[in-house]
């Protein structure tokens, strides 16, 4: 589980390398935390990279809310 919470990839690509579904990884992932087999470190990195993710995302539905809103006035010009 160290490779899903620590190496960068996402959970899709760690899935598909491991060659298992994403609930099946996920469900890993909240037993080894709760197991308490990860550091304090490793533990905070990856929720650190949990909440970046989550910013990520939202950051870019934003941009493409303002990408759409820029195109739609652009085409309101006379």
């Amino acid at each position: 589980m160290r490779i899903a919470l620590t190496s960068g990839l996402t959970r899709k690509q760690v899935a598909d390398d491991l060659g298992v579904g994403m609930s099946t990884l996920n469900k890993w992932i909240t037993v080894h935390r709760d197991m308490d087999l990860m550091s304090k470190e490793d533990l905070s990195l990856a929720q650190e990279n949990d909440r970046l993710w989550r910013e990520n995302r939202v950051l870019k539905e934003e941009r493409d809310i303002f990408k759409k809103a820029t195109q739609f006035f652009a085409s309101q010009k006379p």
